[in-house]
């Protein structure tokens, strides 16, 4: 990919897609971690002389154009607090006239917002027209939104195409963490997968079951694998279009693979359910496994003993409910007492707020902020936004 420092914006409006895609509540921003993670390319293009910085982003998923609840102005005095300078929102529709003319209005330095960009019609479906009404919004563009750089949408590669273009520091360092677990992997290689279902995660298993030595699977994912050996699952989630799949991969890669021996079994989902422990191939019908068991907790921590790189998308437990966070805090202290020893990554989604919440995350090498764009990477997929940057 072209990176910043092979773009010139001197004097330059800069055209930025980020991935403002925050949680709000009653109009306030929730977590600024997207917010925080676009300020070093933000920073780089105006040390390096560009005369405006525009950014936008999508938000949410409105139905029919502009939704009050879905408008990015909450994140507007976040971005204002977090880069130590005013910030322009814009209302309106990313790609209108009004939209331009406010941005040829922007004094020399400013740095603005734009609306919500699926309120413009055609996001979404790379509309040609509307990739040229954005592009006349800057002279360069920059992609930094890698949570989006796996969807082929205007604000995401259509812009790219009509502008010159590089990929930000968030991208650059996204691909570059997560290209480390494809190519070239320091051995012994272990791999943690968790998570509710097989499906969803099938691709990532078996594009790195060749590069690995060691997958650990938890969470619900889990009890489809035991199920398919015959084990008694009990209510445990599963799903049984999976199960000749999951028998085909322990065939093939039984010695790499590790599956839960024993299991924290609850007599109903609930946080303040009941609760034993059973072996995982043994659990009472009317109960379900919902964490990882002591030994099982124990084994996967030996396992990872000695590991030069590690990565782990998936919570083992349902770790919102604090009696089965235990196996996915305990991994996640394992995983951060690897500092130093080795290169450790952690997948979007559930596992970042499981590894938050663990209170290691500063123990982690690289938190990646992808979800589907870092899972679709890690199956081998060319990711649109990335192809864009070439």
């Amino acid at each position: 990919m072209q990176n910043l420092s092979q773009l010139d914006v001197q004097g330059k409006r800069v055209l930025v897609r980020v991935d403002y895609n925050v949680p709000v509540k009653d109009g306030l921003v929730q977590d600024d971690t997207r917010v925080t993670a676009s300020l070093p390319t933000i920073n780089a293009l105006l040390d390096a002389g560009a005369r405006n910085v525009i950014l936008m982003s999508h938000f949410g998923r409105p139905k029919n154009g502009p939704e009050e609840k879905y408008s990015l102005k909450p994140v507007a005095p976040v971005l204002e607090k977090a880069l130590g300078r005013p910030v322009t929102f814009i209302a309106g529709t990313a790609d209108s006239d009004e939209t331009l003319a406010a941005v040829e209005a922007l004094p020399e330095g400013a740095v603005a917002l734009l609306e919500n960009v699926r309120f413009s019609a055609g996001e979404e479906k790379n509309e040609e027209g509307l990739n040229g009404r954005l592009a006349r919004l800057g002279d360069a563009f920059v992609l930094d939104a890698f949570g989006s750089a796996h969807r082929a949408h205007s604000s995401v590669s259509g812009v790219a195409a009509q502008l010159p273009h590089a990929a930000g520091t968030l991208l650059q360092t996204e691909v570059d963490a997560l290209g480390r677990l494809l190519d070239g992997a320091e051995r012994p290689y272990v791999v943690i997968i968790g998570g509710a279902k097989v499906s969803d995660k099938i691709k990532v298993i078996e594009n790195l079951l060749p590069r690995v030595d060691k997958l650990l699977i938890g969470g619900g994912m889990a009890y489809t694998f035991i199920k398919s050996q015959g084990g008694k699952i009990g209510d445990s989630i599963h799903e049984d279009d999976q199960l000749d799949l999951a028998a085909r991969l322990l065939r093939e890669y039984g010695d790499k693979i590790m599956l839960p021996v024993d299991v924290i079994a609850a007599d109903a989902f609930s946080a303040d359910a009941n609760t034993q422990v059973v072996a995982s191939n043994a659990i009472p019908d009317g109960w379900q496994g919902l964490d990882a068991g002591p030994e099982t907790v124990r084994l996967y921590s030996e396992a990872l003993k000695g590991a030069k790189t590690v990565f782990w998308n998936g919570p083992l437990g349902v770790f919102e409910f604090e009696k089965f966070a235990g196996g996915t805090n305990a991994v996640a202290a394992a995983v951060g007492s690897l500092k130093n020893q080795a290169y450790t990554v952690v997948g979007g989604g559930d596992s970042v707020s499981a590894i938050n919440r663990s209170g290691k995350a500063d123990q982690i090498d690289h938190i990646s902020t992808g979800g589907g764009a870092s899972l679709e990477l890690l199956e081998g997929k060319a990711l649109p936004g990335v192809e864009a940057m070439k």
